[in-house]
């Protein structure tokens, strides 16, 4: 029988192994959102990735305010500080999204998380930083594979880069500027185009859904919050520098 726990042996053999799974024999796998969610939890159990911690790390986002958002805890052996070196890291893909994250300054519960609104929840928040997502995917189609199985396998997460904190602010985002360089390429640079307009805007969703899966979140927990660039090709060797005016920078050499 094809189901979750076929998924779950399926990523677990992938990170062990470090090789990709054919994703086209289990599209039909999982029914639904929770089910991702619980293979997400499965893997991490099997790998003991947090222990009896909540996970300290995660990756949030979606297309725009009108969809679902999806969201991932981050295994921490791939949490590296700017300037960072990937070195020998098995990446079977390389793609790099420029994104801010979060930090909550206060534990937050479930019963907190009930009652946010995206107006109200970025008062959580202490301090903020230019992070770089590397993404990667365990499953031989890669960006293509079916939206569940990408949820389960940590919405693609391969590792992620954060710069130096800075103390939050209400920004008004529709004029932040973001630049990015990706080794030889062009320079990229684009103004305004985070997809929810707000990088807290995705605070009471993410809340409400990490509290359900792990319980209280304490301070310090940090969230990326999607890319302003889409998904910029990079390649083994590549310096990678993202950085977001007035706030800071990050870089990495894949």
């Amino acid at each position: 029988m094809i189901d979750k726990d076929t998924v779950v042996a399926a990523l677990v053999r992938a990170r062990n192994d470090h090789n990709l799974i054919d994703a086209g024999a289990l599209a039909q796998a999982l029914p639904n959102t929770e089910q991702a969610y619980a293979v997400q939890m499965a893997v991490a159990r099997h790998h003991g990735w947090y222990r009896d911690a909540p996970p300290g790390y995660w990756k949030s986002g979606g297309a725009n305010r009108e969809t679902q958002l999806t969201h991932a805890p981050l295994p921490p052996a791939g949490i590296w500080h700017s300037p960072a070196r990937c070195g020998d890291w098995p990446f079977a893909m390389r793609g790099i999204e420029a994104e801010i994250a979060l930090r909550l300054g206060q534990p937050v519960d479930q019963a907190l998380a009930r009652t946010l609104a995206p107006e109200n929840a970025g008062d959580l928040v202490d301090a903020m930083t230019v992070s770089i997502e590397i993404v990667d995917s365990r499953w031989q189609q890669g960006m293509a594979s079916p939206a569940l199985l990408k949820l389960a396998d940590l919405q693609s997460h391969g590792a992620l880069v954060l710069g130096d904190w800075v103390p939050y602010q209400k920004l008004d985002w529709s004029r932040q500027v973001c630049r990015v360089w990706v080794g030889d390429q062009p320079e990229v640079v684009r103004v305004g185009t985070h997809s929810l307009g707000n990088p807290a805007w995705l605070l009471p969703q993410w809340l409400r859904q990490a509290c359900a899966m792990y319980g209280t979140l304490p301070a310090g927990t940090v969230v990326t919050t999607g890319t302003w660039v889409g998904i910029l090709s990079g390649q083994s060797g590549d310096h990678v520098k993202v950085v977001f005016d007035g706030m800071g920078e990050s870089s990495v050499t894949l």
